[in-house]
């Protein structure tokens, strides 16, 4: 699994990499089947002050690509909701995977 972690308009200290980081590891317990990881953190100049930090993330799966965005006052509130967001994401893929048919054409019937 690749990380790509990048700012936009922000450094990326050690402390917002490692909870990115720390976030991500839930999802790795939910899901395995993740190939690569996107994350943009930016600060946006709008004039809402209320929700200038932004965080988009993109998660290619076999088959998938998933793509989540949030905004908020603080990064860390951004990154937690967009780990929210991601995280039910996954686990909708992850169902849709596994809830197919198993009755024969003659049950259905």
């Amino acid at each position: 699994m690749n990380l790509t972690i990048s700012g936009h308009h922000l450094e990326i200290t050690p402390a917002i990499r490692s909870h990115v980081e720390t976030k991500l590891d839930r999802m790795k317990r939910n899901f395995d089947g993740v190939i690569e990881i996107t994350v943009l953190l930016a600060v946006d100049n709008i004039s809402d002050k209320e929700k200038r930090q932004r965080a988009e993330i993109n998660l290619k799966l076999s088959g998938k690509t998933l793509h989540a965005e949030s905004t908020g006052q603080d990064i860390y509130a951004a990154i937690d909701t967009l780990m929210d967001k991601v995280d039910r994401q996954l686990v909708k893929a992850k169902e849709k995977n596994r809830s197919h048919s198993r009755e024969s054409i003659k049950g259905a019937l």
